[in-house]
C-alpha cells in the first residue's frame, strides 16, 4: 500500500521557493507519516521546492494539506489524483475552516489537529469505510507524539533542515489572526524531556553545527517552560531562530539565557507603527515608543530580529507606506515584512469585513498576503496593492540594503548573515515581480456585498492571520503565514501560522 503526502504550491505569486533561505519543510507531514503504519510506503511531495508528476507520484492513498491559498491548487491535485483512482484526504488550516467546502474535492476531510484522527482516518481507509468528515470535540495531548519522518524529504531543498515544535496555542486574540481559535487560549505543551530527545536526535544527524528552528508562534509564551529549555539547550551547544513577542525584553534573566543557549535571530510580529492600527488589532499592548529601546536590548544580546509589519488597517491613509518603512529602518529591525491585511475566514477580521460587505474577491488563491482582496477604508484597492509593493522595493533597495549592513560593521559575525540575509530577500523579491509579469493578472476591480461561493464556518478556524513567507508548518498548520515565511524563522504562521499536524 502507497501513501502520498502533498503540501501544494503556496500561491500563484510564488511559484517554487528556489532561494534556500526562504525554504523550510513542512513538519506537518512528517507528523502524519509518523502515525501511519511502518509496512505503508510513504512519500512526501513539496511542491514549493519540487517538480512532480501525477503518474509518477500515484498511490492508494494520497493525503493533502492547505493554507487558504494553497486551496485552489490543492483541489485541482486532489481531482488529478481521484481521477487516477486515488483516496484523496484533505486537511490543514482551509480545510479545517471549511469542510463542507473541502468536502466538494476530497473523499474525506480531517477537522482540526491529526493526532487524534489519522490513525482513525487510515484504518478506515484500509477497510473501505472512509467517512466524510472526521473531527475532535477535544484538542489533543502533545504527551508521546512520535518523531516526525524527516527522513522523507529532499533536505537539499531546505536551509532549515531541522525545525521543531513545542507548544500549541496562544494567549492573544489578534483580531486577523486564528491561532488563538484553532489551538485555543492556553497552552499544550510537549513534555521537554522529549522535546530535548528529539534536539539531541537532530543534533546527532546534522553535519557541522546544529541549527534549529523553533516554529511555536511565541517561543516565550510560558515564560518558566521556556526558560527552563533554554538552561536544557546550553550544554548541547546549539544555534536556533525562534518567533516571539516584543515582551521577551521585559522577562526577567530572559535574554541572557536565550543568548548563552544558542539564540541567533527572533521573527517578532511589529504590526504597526499606528497605536489606533495596534488597537484595531487588538495588540494595544504593543507601544511602538518602546521599539527602537527593545530592539537594541535584543541586539544588546547578540539576537538580530526580523520585525513583521502589516499595511491595510482601517486607520491607514496613503501616507502608512513611506511610515512603516522609515519607521522600520528608525528602530533598527535587521530585516522586515511587509503584508497586505489579509481577511483569513474563520477570522474575527474576516467575519467583520464580510459583514460590511468590503470583501470583493474570494478567490482563495489571491489569500497569500500580498494581494488585495477588501475595499481598504481610507484609500482605493489599487493604492494598496502599489504602496505594498513599494514598501519591499524600499526596504531592500541596495542603497538601504548597504547602510544597514555597515550599520552592524562593529560585528562582523552578524554583519555576514545581515547582507545574506537582505540579498537573498531582494533576491525573492525580484522573483515574485517577475512571476507577476508573466502572470500579467489585472489589479483589482472591486464589487461590493459579493458573498462566498462556497463553504460554511466550522467550529475551528484557520491559523492563519498576520501571514509570513509561506510557511508550511507543523501542527495543524496555522502559522505560517503567509507570505510570510520568516525569513529566520520557519514556521508559522501568518499568525498567523502556528504548525500543526495534519495531512
Amino acid at each position: 500500500m502507497k501513501l502520498t503526502l502533498i503540501s501544494p504550491v503556496f500561491n500563484r505569486n510564488f511559484g517554487l521557493t528556489t532561494q534556500k533561505i526562504f525554504a523550510f519543510p513542512p513538519l506537518n507531514l512528517p507528523i502524519v507519516a509518523s502515525l501511519t503504519p511502518p509496512n505503508v510506503d510513504v512519500e512526501l511531495v513539496d511542491e514549493n521546492v519540487e517538480h512532480w508528476d501525477y503518474d509518477k507520484k500515484m498511490a492508494d492513498l494520497v493525503g493533502i494539506t492547505a493554507m487558504t491559498a494553497q486551496a485552489p491548487r490543492a483541489y485541482e491535485i486532489a481531482a488529478e489524483m481521484r481521477k487516477r483512482g486515488a483516496k484523496v484526504v484533505l486537511g490543514g488550516i482551509h480545510p479545517t475552516t471549511l469542510p463542507e467546502e473541502a468536502a466538494l474535492h476530497a473523499d474525506a476531510v480531517v477537522v482540526g489537529e491529526a493526532e487524534a484522527l489519522w490513525p482513525q482516518v487510515f484504518e478506515d481507509f484500509s477497510k473501505n469505510r472512509l467517512q466524510k468528515i472526521y473531527s475532535h470535540t477535544t484538542r489533543p495531548s502533545l504527551k508521546n507524539l512520535p518523531i516526525p519522518r524527516r527522513e522523507l524529504f529532499d533536505r537539499k531543498g531546505y536551509l532549515f533542515e531541522n525545525t521543531i515544535q513545542m507548544f500549541r496555542g496562544c494567549k492573544f486574540s489578534c483580531s486577523f489572526c486564528s491561532v488563538w481559535r484553532f489551538f485555543g487560549h492556553s497552552y499544550r505543551m510537549r513534555p521537554l524531556d522529549e522535546v530535548i530527545t528529539e534536539i539531541e536526535l537532530l543534533k546527532s544527524r546534522s553535519r557541522g553545527v546544529c541549527l534549529l528552528g523553533f516554529l511555536d508562534d511565541n517561543i516565550v509564551g510560558e515564560e518558566q517552560y521556556s526558560a527552563e529549555l533554554f538552561r536544557r539547550l546550553v550544554p548541547l551547544k546549539v544555534l536556533w531562530v525562534g518567533q516571539a513577542t516584543l515582551d521577551v525584553v521585559d522577562m526577567p534573566g530572559m535574554l541572557p539565557l536565550m543568548q548563552k543557549s544558542g539564540c541567533r535571530a527572533l521573527f517578532i510580529g511589529l504590526e504597526s507603527s499606528n497605536p489606533s492600527a495596534l488597537k484595531e488589532a487588538r495588540k494595544k499592548w504593543l507601544r511602538p515608543d518602546e521599539f527602537q529601546t527593545k530592539v537594541k536590548m535584543l541586539h544588546d544580546h547578540g539576537i538580530m530580529v526580523e520585525g513583521a509589519f502589516i499595511v491595510g488597517f482601517d486607520s491607514d491613509e496613503e501616507t502608512v507606506f513611506e511610515e512603516t518603512v522609515e519607521f522600520a529602518d528608525r528602530i533598527g529591525v535587521d530585516a522586515a515584512q511587509f503584508s497586505i491585511l489579509t481577511p483569513f475566514p474563520g477570522t474575527d477580521h474576516y467575519m467583520r469585513l464580510e459583514r460590511e460587505g468590503r470583501i470583493f474577491d474570494h478567490d482563495w488563491s489571491r489569500y497569500g498576503v500580498d494581494e488585495v482582496v477588501f475595499q481598504p477604508k481610507r484609500m482605493s484597492p489599487e493604492k494598496l496593492q502599489e504602496g505594498y509593493h513599494w514598501a519591499w522595493r524600499e526596504f531592500y533597495s541596495r542603497r538601504k540594503i548597504a547602510k544597514r549592513v555597515l550599520r552592524a560593521y562593529k560585528n562582523w559575525k552578524s554583519m555576514i548573515p545581515l547582507l545574506i540575509f537582505q540579498t537573498q530577500y531582494r533576491t525573492l523579491m525580484r522573483h515574485r515581480e517577475a512571476i507577476r509579469k508573466q502572470l500579467s493578472a489585472p489589479i483589482i476591480a472591486p464589487v461590493s456585498g459579493v458573498a462566498p461561493e462556497a463553504g460554511v464556518w466550522a467550529s475551528a478556524s484557520s491559523a492563519e492571520g498576520r501571514g509570513r513567507m509561506p510557511q508550511r508548518d507543523a501542527s495543524a498548520e496555522s502559522t505560517g503565514t503567509p507570505l510570510r515565511r520568516p525569513c529566520f524563522s520557519p514556521v508559522s504562521s501568518p499568525r498567523r501560522r502556528s504548525p500543526s499536524s495534519e495531512p
